[in-house]
This record gives structure tokens, sequence and C-alpha cells, in this order.
């Protein structure tokens, strides 16, 4: 067993890498990791730097890491250095938890998002993913009446009992509706040594979490209780490193910026995100990228202390 749960590991459908496979039998601790944060989320070569930097901040924790991916239709659970330079130099289908299914049938090569990530640990039996920012709740564009959209990733996150690790939601997001959202589903959200939910670039939100720890024993005690009383996933939440986070009301200003354009120009649906991400990247002159960069490897490392932690509370 793994953290005290029932593991389901069902080798017709997940492809473990040989260490994963060992660390989770031997009740070892392991981090799952994304890959779209590799294929989408950084501009080539910095995207493969950053995979590589994340592993080796998992291992530095004493961990193992477990990237997710979809290669050539076989879902896989850890990466070797061969595939994180396919994920970053190829062109990959970026997938969410509904895209798994057939992108294995279509035999393609995917990057898995918070949503796939967070489904396809659940299944291997991994109770730690560590990620820079989840989805939620968006905002209206300028005039827009249609429905809110909001990320698989919260639904995911009800479903599946797995901790998250992030730096809050996307700044680009509606983040009082997300954490309403999160209340609905049942999600905690706990804040790292903080009390606000973080703002992805920014460490202020001006929102409280649902309770604040201070370590990571706590933080697994709490994860373990909440498994037990058959809660699903859990948020935990922790601000970008201090050298690097970014003023929240300059934040808000690139942030309204690049809603107005992406209505002028019409854009929507899934396409929004990478656009707003890449407008404000240009607004700041490249300066949420170094953010982005430096609270990705941030919650790698408290990842690996809280799967840790996970592993000696495991019974």
């Amino acid at each position: 067993m793994q953290h005290g749960g029932d593991k389901v590991q069902p080798a017709d459908i997940l492809t473990l890498d040989d260490e994963v496979a060992a660390a989770l039998s031997d009740g070892r601790p392991v981090v799952a990791l994304e890959s779209s944060i590799v294929a989408q989320g950084f501009p080539r070569p910095d995207n493969l730097a950053l995979a590589r930097e994340m592993t080796a901040v998992v291992r530095a924790g004493g961990a193992v890491p477990a990237l997710t991916a979809v290669v050539d239709g076989d879902i896989r659970v850890g990466a070797d250095d061969a595939l994180l330079q396919r994920l970053a130099q190829e062109n990959c289908r970026k997938l969410g938890a509904r895209d798994l299914a057939a992108a294995r049938r279509q035999g393609v090569l995917g990057a898995t998002t918070v949503s796939a990530t967070v489904r396809i640990a659940a299944l291997a039996g991994i109770r730690v993913f560590a990620t820079g920012g989840i989805g939620g709740v968006h905002r209206r564009m300028p005039g827009e009446l249609a429905p809110l959209d909001v990320s698989a990733d919260l639904a995911e996150l009800a479903r599946s009992p797995v901790c998250v690790i992030s730096s809050g939601a996307k700044a680009i997001l509606d983040l009082p509706a997300t954490l309403e959202t999160l209340e609905t589903l049942g999600v905690p959200v706990l804040g790292f040594a903080c009390e606000e939910f973080p703002a992805f670039f920014s460490a202020t939100s001006g929102l409280s979490v649902t309770h604040r720890v201070d370590n990571t024993a706590e933080a697994a005690a709490i994860a373990q209780d909440h498994w037990r009383l058959a809660g699903q996933g859990l948020l935990l939440c922790q601000p970008p490193p201090e050298d690097a986070a970014l003023p929240a009301a300059e934040v808000e200003g690139w942030v309204e910026q690049a809603l107005r354009k992406a209505a002028a120009q019409g854009i929507q649906g899934t396409s929004v995100t990478p656009y707003l991400l890449a407008e404000i990247r240009q607004l700041s002159n490249g300066r949420t990228l170094t953010v982005n960069r430096a609270l990705a490897l941030s919650n790698a490392a408290l990842g690996a202390a809280l799967a840790g932690a996970l592993a000696g509370h495991a019974n």
C-alpha cells in the first residue's frame, strides 16, 4: 500500500518507470510532475532546463520524480532524460483528464495538464503532485455574457485522493470564484506557512486559505485524516519565493490589459489561457517567466518533503 490507501495500478493502462514502480512498492516517497509545463508552459530551450531542474530538486529532497505523459499512446509515469528532451522539443498535444483515453487509443504524443496528472497519479497510487498553479474559474471577458468557464482541474481534485502543491491558482483567473468552487467541491485549501491564498505570480491575493499549516508533518497528518474521512483531493498552497514574487497590483494591471486585448481579438475557449499568459509575459518583460520558474522549483522541493512526511505516516 502507498500512504495508507488502496493502490490501483492497472498494468494494461499505465506504464510505470522501473524506479517509480520500485519506490511505490517499497512505500518510498514519490512526487508526480506534469509535462504540460515542459511542452507548453515555457519557451525552448528553457523548458528542458526546467524539467531537468524540477526532477533534480525532487531527487535532492529524497523522493522519486514521476513525470507523466502520453507517449505514442503509452500513458507513462516516470520519464528519463530522453523522454524529457522529446517532450521539450517536439510538438505535443495538450491533454486534460478527459483526453487520456482517446490519446491512448490514437497513439499521440501528449503532455499532461494538472487534471490529467492528478488522474494518473491517483491511478498509480501517488499521493503528492507538485506544479506551478492550478486552473480555476475564468474571469469573464469584457462584455461577455456566456457561462463561466471552469477548469477541469477543480473537478479532478474533488474526485482524486491526491495532494496538489501549487502557488495558488493562475493570476488570470477569478480567484474568489475559484475558492468558492473548491469549497463547494469539498477540497481543503491549506496554506503552507501562509494565511492568504497565493496569486501565482504574487504572494498575496487578499483571500484566506481554509487552514494554515507550518510544516510538512502537519500537512501530512491532515491529508491522511482527510482521506480516512472519505475526502479526496487537497490543495497545499505555497507563495512564490519572496525574492521572485511580483506586486499583486502590478500583475493585476497586466491581466486587465491582456483581457481587453483578448476580447478585442475574439480569443475564446482553450486558447484564452495560453494567450493571456503570453501577453502578460510580454507586458512584464519576461518577469513572470522568472517567477514561474522559481515557484515551480520551490513547489517541487515542498512536494518531496511532503511525500517524505506521508511515507513516514504510512500504516
